[in-house]
């Protein structure tokens, strides 16, 4: 390079310097905007030095002038909005969010949505709480960011790189060109991928609301009635569709052992995947087994030959054992779309020929994971009151706030005791319940030392002849004034989770009963009075001389 490419180089980096300097000091746009509001703030475009040698004469640059407006709106851009017409836990960017909504997030799952980092100026949403408002609200600012590097992208001059070029599918007017301008095509299924058009494929990163549930082989297989009442095997379950379907089957008593959709293994073995295209599977976990003819809990998969003796030393006289009657499925998924539980509960029964054909009934609902920091949390009251309907819908515990909730749970007597005392006490818990609570706001995770233990007490009332079931969790926080009188500092010293049972009276066959369920959390200050505190007087350490009083003494 001579001594005239040099000086052209270091013109062209001056150039960018200059350009970049000048946006690193300006002042960046801010906007504070209405919790509704999702107009970007107004800014201004500076022009592009563009310096060259006094010597050289060239054209004009073809891409001079503004850039090309964003193909993304980052204020309108919302990542975590899964449920359509529905509010997202903590995804403060959702349209369908409510000012009410906002002042019970417990933290924004996406606090900054922003487009390519590479560019040397662009805008950014940023989304945050204001937990000191009464009640808590959400703040979205719409700030310009500024990469300092002197290698950012300043102006996006080449316009197709700003959408996707429509691959040319081969055709019979179009094979023999594609054929000469490229090495051939090979018969594997990377290259029908890659000519096939598939407009409605999932987003690999994450799932959306309708997508099939995808399995490490297929799809998860949701049986459902669809021209008729018998069972289509072939439904596949939809990511966010909770569903509640009966159906019948024509079976073959003598031949029901070799019907796969009869057996537990069919709704147990497939492995969810945790997002689509991944190869993250999540296995599914079976959580209760009820056979419903003898009105036993079954733990594990008990031996079919075990469960045929057993009905015919009580007289009954089924020949089918050990058929899938009911199944219901619980997906537990994240805000950012992953499904990271799958939980499974079987009803098994005896199928005589009077039961024939057999009715089944399977059902599907999905539960969002609130509690990922492990916070202390407790029921959130809805219009229908249900239990079961609103299992894993919490709402977090927010310092100084005293909250009761509850549900309604229906009891039959076709669930044992045992089973329901499960159920309600992880319904009253929750999910990952915490062991320990910071002192203070701002606590560090490595300060082990300084966090204050959960107690978790237990209390019973021993009736003879009765089911003793968990019917209310009361969450009791003490905390006291920390610091200076003129700044004191709230500092939590005890937390006691009490979780109280009652006894009730086993339930008969074909009878309901209706227990509340609650919840309830309250602060209690236990400071003591303050008091005044002086500094020690000054202690004077004087002596006289020995002789100070001589010669009188």
């Amino acid at each position: 390079m001579g001594l005239r490419g040099l000086l052209h180089l270091l013109l062209v980096l001056l150039d960018c310097w200059a350009s970049v300097s000048a946006q690193a000091g300006a002042t960046p746009v801010v906007t504070m905007e209405d919790l509704n509001s999702t107009e970007p703030a107004p800014t201004t475009l500076r022009p592009a030095l563009s310096p060259r040698p006094p010597e050289t004469s060239r054209a004009p640059r073809p891409f001079s002038g503004p850039r090309p407006t964003p193909v993304t709106d980052v204020a309108a851009l919302c990542v975590c909005d899964l449920s359509p017409e529905n509010c997202d836990v903590n995804c403060c960017c959702d349209p369908d969010c409510s000012s009410t909504d906002f002042s019970i997030f417990s933290a924004c799952s996406i606090p900054v949505v922003m487009g390519d980092s590479q560019f040397c100026s662009q805008k950014a949403a940023i989304y945050s709480l204001n937990f000191t408002a009464d009640p808590p609200q959400r703040i979205f600012k719409l700030v310009e960011q500024i990469n300092p590097s002197i290698f950012c992208i300043h102006i996006t001059n080449y316009k197709p790189a700003l959408s996707f070029i429509n691959p040319e599918v081969p055709d019979e007017n179009n094979f023999d060109k594609l054929m000469k301008t490229s090495d051939g095509f090979s018969l594997n299924a990377e290259s029908d991928a890659s000519f096939t058009d598939k407009p409605d494929a999932p987003n690999s990163a994450k799932y959306e609301y309708g997508v099939c549930l995808q399995t490490s082989d297929s799809f998860l297989r949701f049986p459902s009635p669809l021209t008729s009442s018998l069972c289509s095997d072939n439904n596949p379950a939809a990511f966010l569709v909770n569903q509640a379907v009966k159906c019948t089957r024509s079976i073959s008593l003598e031949q029901c052992e070799e019907i796969e959709t009869l057996s537990m293994a069919y709704y147990s073995s497939p492995k969810i995947l945790r997002v689509p295209n991944s190869g993250t599977k999540v296995p599914i976990t079976v959580q209760s087994i009820v056979f419903r003819s003898l009105n036993k809990t079954l733990t594990r998969l008990e031996d079919t030959d075990v469960l045929r003796q057993v009905l015919v030393e009580t007289g009954q006289v089924q020949v089918c054992t050990n058929v899938v009657l009911e199944v219901k499925y619980s997906l537990t998924y994240t805000d950012a779309g992953e499904v990271v539980q799958a939980d499974l509960s079987l009803l098994l029964g005896a199928v005589s020929s009077a039961m024939v054909p057999l009715q089944q009934k399977f059902e599907i609902y999905f539960i969002q994971s609130t509690n990922r920091y492990g916070q202390l949390t407790i029921l959130r009251s809805t219009t229908e009151q249900d239990c079961l309907a609103a299992e894993g819908i919490r709402t977090p515990v927010l310092f100084g706030y005293s909250m009761q909730s509850g549900c309604k749970l229906r009891l039959t007597g076709a669930v044992t005791c045992r089973l329901v005392a499960q159920k309600v006490k992880s319904l009253l818990k929750g999910q990952g319940f915490p062991d320990y609570v910071a002192p203070f706001g701002n606590s560090r995770a490595q300060d082990v030392l300084d966090w204050v233990p959960v107690h978790f007490i237990t209390q019973t009332s021993h009736v003879k002849d009765s089911c003793q079931l968990p019917v209310a969790l009361a969450i009791e926080v003490k905390w006291t004034k920390y610091g200076s009188l003129l700044n004191p500092q709230a500092k939590i010293v005890n937390v006691t989770a009490n979780l109280i049972s009652s006894s009730f009276p086993e339930t008969s066959s074909g009878n309901e009963r209706t227990i509340l369920i609650s919840t309830a959390v309250t602060f209690v200050d236990v400071s003591a009075p303050a008091e005044a505190g002086f500094r020690a007087r000054p202690a004077i350490n004087a002596r006289l001389p020995f002789n100070f009083f001589f010669p009188f003494v």
